[in-house]
C-alpha cells in the first residue's frame, strides 16, 4: 500500500468518502505524494507517451498554426505564447524551431509556461532556456497581453465527478474504504440541476462525467481571448459530450484499477468537448486530430524528414505519422478544439 492510499483511508475515515474529483486532485498534486510534483512520467521509462515524444512534426505543425493565427490577427506585439502543462518541453521547443523564420513573430512573443511540477520546470528550462521562459502555477498569473496557447492531454488530467442515472435522479460515485482498501460506491439519489438535460439522451444505468474545473478553466481563457485578442489550442482526447466510465490508471504503460497505487499511477478521463465550447464567449471549432494534422501537411512533412534516411529510419517515421493521424490510432480519438476572436479566422487545419 502506498503512503498516499494509508493518507486517504484516514481522511475518508474522518470525514467520509470522497469524490472522484477529489480523490484525482490529491493523487495527482498532492505536495508529497502527489503523481505530477514527484516525477517525470513521460517517455518510455516513465508511463505513458505523448504526441510530442512521438514525432517532432506535432509540434512544428502547432508552432506554426499559431503563428499563422497570429499572423492572420494583424501580427500584434507584443504577445504572449503559453502552454499549459508543457510536460518537458518537447513541443513547445519544436514550435518555436519551425516559427523562427516567421517574420517578427519570435520577437514579439513572451513565452509562459503554466507548471506545477518542480521535476517537470527544471526539464522545461533546460529545453526552453534560450527563451526565457517565465512559470506559472495559474494561468490566472499571466500577463494582460493577446494570447496564443496550446494545451496538449492537459484537460483530460483534470478532476471529474461522475454520476450514475437512478430514474430520474443520479446517485454519485465516490470512493470509500471497505476491510481497509479503498472501494468505489454510490451515494444516495441526488438531482443535480446541471445534470437535468442529460435525462433526455441518456438511460437507466448510465453514467455521466462532470468537469467543472475544464468548464472554469475554457471560460476563463475564452473570455481573456474576447477581450485581448488571440488564439488556444486543446488537443485531447474525447468526445462532444460525456457518456460512461472514462476515468483511467496508467503504470509503466500499462492500465491499471484507478484506485491501484494511487499517488503512483497517471489518472485521466476523456474531455467532453461540447461543454467547453458552450463556457466560452469566443468563437470556437472543433477537429479530430487527425484531420488537423493532414491538413497542416503531417504526410508531406514526414516525407521530408525521411530523405535520406535510413529504410528502418524511414519506416519510424511513417509509424509515426499513422499513429498521429489514422483513426485506429489517435487520429480518431484525439480532437483539436480552437477558440479564437472574432477579427481572424479559425486556425489553420480546425473546421469551423
Amino acid at each position: 500500500m502506498t503512503p498516499l492510499a494509508h493518507l486517504l483511508l484516514r481522511q475518508i475515515a474522518v470525514q467520509g468518502p470522497l469524490s472522484v474529483a477529489e480523490y484525482m486532485t490529491t493523487c495527482l498534486l498532492h505536495p508529497e505524494h502527489g503523481y505530477y510534483t514527484t516525477r517525470d512520467p513521460l517517455g518510455v521509462a516513465g508511463d505513458f507517451i505523448t504526441a510530442p515524444e512521438i514525432s517532432q512534426v506535432f509540434g512544428e505543425l502547432i508552432g506554426l498554426c499559431l503563428a499563422q493565427a497570429w499572423v492572420d490577427r494583424e501580427s500584434p506585439a507584443p504577445f504572449v505564447l503559453a502552454e499549459l502543462g508543457p510536460g518537458r518541453g518537447t513541443l513547445m521547443a519544436d514550435a518555436l524551431r519551425a516559427t523562427k523564420a516567421v517574420p517578427g513573430f519570435h520577437a514579439a512573443l513572451h513565452l509562459h509556461l503554466v507548471e506545477v511540477s518542480p521535476v517537470l520546470r527544471a526539464a522545461q528550462g533546460q529545453a526552453l532556456a534560450a527563451h526565457a521562459p517565465v512559470w506559472h502555477n495559474s494561468i490566472t498569473d499571466l500577463p494582460d497581453l493577446p494570447l496564443f496557447m496550446v494545451a496538449n492531454e492537459f484537460f483530460d488530467a483534470l478532476p471529474i465527478r461522475q454520476f450514475l442515472r437512478d430514474g430520474a435522479q443520479w446517485r454519485e460515485r465516490v470512493v470509500g474504504q471497505q476491510n481497509g482498501a479503498l472501494t468505489f460506491g454510490l451515494t444516495d439519489p441526488v438531482a443535480p440541476p446541471a445534470l437535468a438535460p442529460r435525462l433526455s439522451d441518456t438511460l437507466e444505468g448510465d453514467m455521466v462525467e462532470t468537469g467543472a474545473p475544464a468548464v472554469a478553466l475554457a471560460q476563463h481563457i475564452g473570455e481573456r481571448i474576447a477581450a485581448q485578442g488571440g488564439a488556444a489550442l486543446f488537443i485531447d482526447y474525447g468526445s462532444a459530450q460525456s457518456l460512461g466510465d472514462t476515468l483511467q490508471a496508467v503504470r509503466a504503460h500499462e492500465k491499471v484499477p484507478p484506485l491501484h497505487s494511487p499517488g503512483m499511477c497517471d489518472l485521466t478521463a476523456h474531455v467532453a468537448f461540447a461543454p467547453l465550447q458552450q463556457a466560452s464567449p469566443c468563437a470556437s471549432a472543433l477537429s479530430e486530430q487527425g484531420t488537423f494534422l493532414n491538413a497542416l501537411g503531417s504526410g508531406p512533412r514526414h516525407g521530408a524528414l525521411a530523405r535520406g534516411k535510413t529504410e528502418a529510419q524511414i519506416e519510424t517515421l511513417w509509424q509515426s505519422h499513422r499513429r498521429l493521424t489514422h483513426p485506429t490510432e489517435m487520429g480518431q480519438l484525439f480532437k483539436v478544439l480552437a477558440l479564437y476572436c472574432d477579427n481572424g479566422p479559425a486556425p489553420v487545419g480546425t473546421v469551423a
